[in-house]
């Protein structure tokens, strides 16, 4: 994936509502070999990294030292990704005139092997709307894939492939919670413009990086060891060869590698293939229920803090995790399972990344001093209400719609605080495409009246000769009148 400087800064994309909407406006120990595990709770089969040792070289030599051992020992496990679609594009002939023609396309990846029995791991974007996978190994053995669960929010897919009881190579995880810092040296393997197992070096850049805008739980590890195309969904990896995270995407005005590249962190792998390998269809990502604000200089100083630090509640939502863990309004969280947080994507990203049922400390700053909570590491509430096809003679008529509730939004990358219904998609020849509603877009007033349920929707638009539909987009809010 390509990000370029503007996508760097504007994270956020601003998208206006114009009235009338015309025009279009508007997953860690050992793992069983048949993925289960006694206690029914799926764990990889990989084994923990040891800690690395550091220290400064004490000689000419130990600066000499090569990184040849670590490549043989984690280049095996690194796999070419082949994803090849058809597509139909118009042909003209001289004969039979303009026709629509099957045309092949096939894009290229990497992959890492996370268990011996055939578990692969890649970007979501390298498999993406794929009718054929293909694995090629180091050693050249080529395997047909299938795609287990595809995670695009974290742009993760896992695929097997079928070993006929031979055992593949693979990578341990490293811990990057508490093994990894800043300077740590790093190897990323993969295949950049379909090269065979290309190897470069560099060190970590930075951790914890939030405001990138490339996926709905970034957290990524920043690298200068080159990635280029090709490279998405291969290994990063520390100097015991154990996986650090997965390459997803570089920082380029050209396309090609500026040292500035992302990695997702094996913390948030482990939990993908872990639901995979469960059988999953989708990730189940526990949700802590506050609404959160990052302490800048001027809020810490009204607060009376000597430095920023941690994130503030502001909100919570009524009978979540944190709010059953003992949160309150204008408490500042430090941590989360240990691991310090800095902004409201850090605390996001540290609760989803526990199993579901876990109990999760969080340090909180009240009135001065440090206070211990513990929440329960669970989904949001709300399920997963049917979603509803709206038909008849209205301004949403071929609108597929669903009732907005924290399960449906965090799903979405929507508010999960907000009320209403929001469209989940549309029938491109329907009377609301064609208007300019968007999928995203949020329901939540008809006529003057709340809507909470798409139930209530479908009745308000139905009975109505005449609309007023307050709408909110990207953070903003229009009323359209029909």
């Amino acid at each position: 994936m390509k990000i370029t400087r503007s996508t760097l800064l504007k994270a956020s994309p601003y998208v206006a509502l114009v009235a009338g909407f015309a025009g279009g406006a508007l997953a860690i120990g050992p793992m069983t070999p048949d993925g289960g595990a006694a206690s029914g709770e799926p764990r990889l089969q990989m084994v923990q990294a040891e800690p690395l040792v550091r220290a400064a070289p004490a000689s000419r030599g130990e600066v000499q030292l090569s990184f040849a051992p670590v490549v043989a020992r984690a280049s095996p496990a690194v796999v070419n990704v082949y994803a090849q679609r058809v597509t139909r594009a118009m042909s003209r002939d001289p004969f039979f005139g303009r026709f629509s023609a099957p045309r092949v396309e096939q894009s290229l990846g990497s992959g890492v092997i996370l268990r011996d029995d055939g578990i692969v791991v890649t970007n979501n974007h390298v498999i993406d709307g794929a009718q054929s996978l293909k694995v090629v190994m180091a050693d050249r053995r080529e395997f047909d894939a299938e795609l287990l669960l595809a995670d695009p929010r974290v742009d993760l897919a896992v695929l097997r492939i079928r070993t006929e009881g031979d055992r593949l190579p693979t990578l341990p995880f490293a811990d990057t919670q508490r093994g990894l810092q800043v300077g740590d040296l790093v190897l990323a393997i993969g295949n950049p413009y379909g090269l065979e197992q290309t190897v470069t070096s560099g060190i970590i850049s930075a951790l914890a990086r939030t405001d990138v805008g490339i996926s709905d739980y970034a957290f990524f590890i920043q690298t200068d060891a080159a990635i280029n195309r090709g490279n998405s969904g291969g290994a990063l990896v520390d100097m015991s060869g154990a996986l650090v995270g997965i390459n997803s995407a570089i920082f380029s005005e050209t396309g090609g590698s500026n040292g500035i590249g992302f990695a997702i962190p094996s913390e948030m792998v482990r939990r993908v293939v872990e639901s995979a390998v469960s059988g999953g269809s989708t990730v189940v990502r526990p949700w802590l229920g506050a609404r959160l604000q990052n302490v800048t200089q001027e809020l810490a100083r009204s607060m009376g803090l000597p430095r920023p630090e941690g994130v503030l509640v502001t909100e919570l939502y009524p009978r979540s995790a944190g709010e059953r863990a003992g949160l309150r309004n204008g408490d500042v969280i430090l941590s989360v399972a240990g691991a310090d947080v800095r902004d409201d994507g850090a605390v996001r990203y540290q609760f989803a990344t526990q199993r579901p049922g876990a109990r999760v400390p969080l340090l909180v700053l009240r009135d001065g001093r440090q206070v211990t909570l513990t929440a329960n590491a669970e989904a949001p509430p709300g399920g997963a209400p049917d979603p509803r096809e709206l038909t008849g003679r209205h301004p949403l008529s071929g609108a597929r719609v669903v009732t907005l509730t924290p399960a449906t939004a965090e799903a979405s990358g929507l508010d999960p605080f907000a009320d209403g219904v929001f469209i989940q998609a549309l029938d491109r020849r329907g009377v609301a495409a064609r208007i300019g509603f968007r999928p995203g877009d949020v329901i939540d007033e008809i006529n003057g009246q709340p809507i909470r349920d798409a139930a209530q929707l479908d009745r308000a638009m139905a009975q109505a000769r005449s609309w007023e539909i307050g709408v909110e987009r990207n953070g903003q809010r229009a009323t359209i009148r029909f």
